[in-house]
């Protein structure tokens, strides 16, 4: 019997297992909680599900139950997603469809499908879906007929980004409470890996509550995979909620898992499984997270500077320079240069990657650029039930944002068909990146690549490079370390947030395109095709 035949077989047999379970045969459940100690909502006004104006620090004391709780500016809400652990297929630019393991959207795929992260206010996630989910339903880009949902092609007019498999609770008076019906989980998560995995974007102060829900991977089922997800490089994070299962916890198949983070620091990082990770990084399980600055929403008539200062007195993010040599966001050496935030009438009117006090990373628009590699032998015994070449692992794709050019400017949400017969969208992210005229464009940029060193190079606008692995580049005196070069390398596990500063209209006039793209030549490839691998487009417009 061939290989593909024996995957045949066992993907239909533990399909017809998965659809014999029993509803208590599984433990998926999902956490969005409305209000917490350090988010109260005694009123349940929703408070939480909007994103407050800085004001000043948030002053905590201790509460009637001894936990430090808030007493005056609670800043930040509550953000939640739910993720599947699992696998799937993506498109190569050749054409190729490259089996993966992969983590998929559960939440959000609304905003997925449109490139957004799929991170959410409780009052979003916490929504049930209009009518039953059909397998497919609406992960599939060719959803089963139906006259309730829109043809999910239609991205348009696609908009629920609720948990999917959110259901009543009978047991507690319908009450929306966590309770997850499981063949909903089960139809939407089967066979609907992305490459990058679901993004995610919180903001400094928020609570991150994130469900990965593990659903098995279809064409393995010999492989009864635990997954986890690991925050690499993030800050603050507990033992019990990073991920590595030698220190915290693995998901078994059929299970879920709440991880909780507190997000204190602002930058560009990423997340990926610690399962054998050589193993699950090269198959596909990298994903990336970026945490937006508290700067973002200082009012439009406070100064960012006084702002920065009066972070020092928030124990958190107090940044001693005479002491603490680590200390993230000094205040500038400059003083207070009259920048003032731009948060008005609830909505951020000006946009900063750090809190610089300055101003100095302000932008226009941002674009997450993740740089990974797939290893075509790898990916194809790993789907065949042959042995893995760990020491024979060879990169031959080059990918950013999981498509390699000519995808890489294709607009919207890739589809790749599957062992079911079914489009799923396999690769929601496109890499072009479209700065206004006159304006500035915040690339974060992260590596998760397993076996190389990998270079991107602009032509035509120089990059400034204002972060390090999720870090302000500024000295203990407050001295800006940022510079100005056409290529930056990175090795796998590490992130950079360039700027790419159009504001000269003179020099970068709409209509305008530029590359960016690596000078590696054999990383300008798509396997034995040439033109392709890390290149993409800037379009000035």
């Amino acid at each position: 019997m061939s290989n593909r035949n024996a995957v045949a077989i066992l993907s239909v047999f533990v399909t017809g297992i998965l659809a014999a379970l029993p509803v208590s045969a599984q433990s998926f459940r999902v956490q969005c909680p409305t209000s917490t100690i350090t988010h109260p909502d005694p009123g349940n006004t929703g408070v939480n599900n909007l994103e407050p104006a800085y004001t000043g620090p948030t002053a905590l004391t201790p509460g009637a139950n001894g936990y430090l709780v808030p007493s005056t500016n609670v800043n930040g809400a509550i953000k939640c997603q739910q993720v599947s652990g699992g696998d799937g297929y993506a498109t190569m630019a050749d054409g190729t469809q490259t089996f993966m393991f992969a983590f998929g959207p559960l939440s959000g795929l609304a905003d997925i499908a449109s490139g957004q992260p799929g991170t959410e206010f409780p009052s979003v996630f916490n929504t049930l879906a209009p009518v039953t989910l059909k397998p497919g339903d609406p992960a599939m880009s060719d959803a089963q007929v139906n006259t309730v949902w829109p043809p999910t092609n239609n991205l348009g007019a696609f908009t629920w980004n609720g948990a999917v498999g959110l259901a009543p609770d009978l047991d507690n008076g319908n009450a929306i409470d966590g309770h997850v019906d499981p063949r909903q989980t089960m139809d939407i998560g089967v066979m609907n890996g992305n490459i990058p995995a679901p993004l995610m974007a919180i903001d400094e102060d928020d609570e991150f509550f994130l469900t990965l829900s593990n659903v098995g991977m279809i064409m393995r089922p010999d492989l009864f995979e635990q997954h986890t997800i690991h925050f690499h490089g993030y800050p603050n994070a507990s033992a019990f909620y990073d991920g590595v299962p030698d220190a915290s916890v693995a998901i078994n198949i059929g299970g879920s898992f709440t991880y909780y983070y507190l997000a204190p620091d602002a930058g560009t990082y990423f997340w990926h499984c610690h399962i054998t990770p050589p193993e699950h990084l090269q198959m596909g399980m990298v994903g990336q997270i970026y945490v937006r600055p508290r700067q973002n929403r200082v009012p439009g008539s406070t100064s960012v500077y006084a702002a920065l200062q009066a972070q020092q007195t928030d124990l958190r993010t107090a940044c001693n320079s005479k002491a603490d040599i680590l200390c993230t966001n000094p205040l500038p050496a400059g003083g207070d240069d009259g920048v003032t935030g731009g948060y008005v009438n609830g909505a951020a009117t000006k946009r900063f990657a750090y809190n610089d006090g300055d101003g100095s990373t302000a932008y226009d628009v941002e674009y997450p650029l993740q740089i990974h590699g797939f290893d075509p032998n790898f990916h194809f015994v790993g789907m065949t039930f042959n042995p893995e070449g760990f020491v024979d692992m060879k990169d031959k794709y080059f990918l950013l944002n999981g498509r390699s050019y000519p995808d890489t400017v294709t607009p919207g949400p890739m589809q790749t068909q599957t062992a079911d017969g079914k489009n799923h969208f396999s690769q929601p992210l496109p890499s072009i990146i479209n700065i206004p005229a006159g304006g500035r464009a915040l690339l974060r940029i992260s590596d998760l690549d397993v076996t190389e060193y990998q270079t991107l190079a602009s032509l035509g606008i120089p990059m400034q490079v204002v972060g390090l692995n999720a870090k302000l580049l500024r000295d203990q005196s407050g001295n800006n370390l940022y510079y100005s070069t056409n290529s930056i390398t990175l090795a796998g596990g590490e992130s950079l947030d360039v700027i790419l500063d159009a504001s000269n209209k003179t020099l970068y006039p709409s209509g305008s395109v530029f590359y960016l793209f690596t000078p590696q030549l054999d990383h300008l490839s798509n396997d034995a095709e040439n033109f392709g691998g890390l290149m993409t487009e800037v379009h000035i417009n």
